[in-house]
């Protein structure tokens, strides 16, 4: 794809306030970040896993002006140019650190799908984050932010840090929110955290991924605004089970991957999804929408069959194995 690039001066790019050192031309750093699966079933806004589909983010600084190209998955889908994602993540990574950029030059290299259910959103967000961290750090090691505050900053462009926790601390991470009655300096009224589980070494996730792609903002409004206590009772212990089986019982994993929060009430709007999951609950496998959908998360022990496999591509689904990776890295 032929770049876009905004000119020096653009009104569209702004110093972020409190910036008040400027990074030199020449710097360059580089940021992989993995993809992510979020609620794990019963865990909804809480619980998430890292697989290993990355994208890659390259950015340098230069005199003036932005730079941006877009390879891969979504470069015909993405705004181009300083609304960008990872352009806007970047610059508030900077903004974060005090620091500012009169230009930029950003190639991203997109592997993960869009719109599925596979966190690429928050990747974008995460790798972002990230590399405006690295370039300030190289600029001066003091600026350097720890991964506690990526995941508030991650999780402030998200509205909830699943997603953004495990691409940011890789494996499976349990997160939470924490309202604030008053707003902090920054206007911040929630205060985001996370803490990684190691997940259980015997422990295999795979993906079946449909060509069709789901908006989070439709699939969260079929939701309701009260549930059942006794439901929210029984994804209370599905969700304390999921982090003993994701890290010590895996055994365990299908009675703690059930949820009656949030998928039933989806279940119209993902039907291959849904067929699919009761599909492979049936077979023993623990099936999950993974985030918003349509993506299937599967988590196993064991092998992924050969006849569902093959039935799945037939039905026009990519299956893919991804690791369970670590969080985003820079270079």
């Amino acid at each position: 794809m032929n770049p876009v690039t905004t000119p020096a001066g653009a009104d569209a790019r702004r110093r972020g306030p409190g910036a008040t050192r400027t990074l030199p031309a020449g710097l360059r750093v580089t940021a992989r970040v993995p993809a992510s699966s979020a609620n794990l079933g019963p865990g909804f806004d809480s619980l998430g896993i890292a697989l290993g589909v990355h994208d890659e983010i390259v950015v340098r600084t230069t005199d003036s002006g932005l730079t941006i190209r877009v390879e891969g998955e979504g470069a015909d889908d993405v705004p181009w140019g300083p609304s960008h994602l990872v352009v806007r993540a970047i610059e508030r990574g900077l903004q974060a650190a005090g620091v500012w950029a009169d230009g930029l030059d950003v190639v991203c290299h997109n592997v993960i799908p869009h719109s599925r259910g596979m966190g690429s959103s928050a990747s974008a967000v995460v790798g972002g984050l990230a590399a405006g961290r690295a370039l300030a750090a190289k600029f001066d090691p003091e600026l350097w932010c720890d991964d506690a505050e990526l995941v508030q900053l991650a999780a402030e462009f998200e509205g909830h840090p699943d997603n953004a926790a495990a691409s940011v601390l890789g494996g499976v991470v349990v997160s939470w929110t924490e309202s604030e009655e008053v707003a902090d300096a920054a206007g911040i009224g929630r205060r985001y955290h996370a803490v990684r589980l190691d997940p259980h070494d015997r422990l295999r996730a795979f993906v079946l991924v449909p060509e069709e792609r789901s908006a989070t903002a439709h699939t969260r409004g079929l939701l309701p605004e009260t549930v059942p206590h006794a439901d929210a009772a029984f994804n209370v212990s599905r969700a304390a089970l999921a982090v003993v089986a994701l890290t010590q019982r895996p055994d365990l994993l299908l009675p703690a991957t059930e949820d009656r929060l949030h998928q039933g009430y989806r279940a119209s709007a993902l039907p291959v999804t849904t067929r699919w999951i009761a599909r492979l609950r049936a077979a023993g496998i623990a099936a999950t929408v993974s985030g918003a959908g349509p993506t299937v998360l599967a988590l196993t022990t064991g092998e992924f069959p050969v006849e569902l496999r093959e039935l799945a591509i037939a039905e026009g689904l990519r299956v893919l194995e991804p690791t369970i990776s670590e969080g985003v890295r820079t270079d």
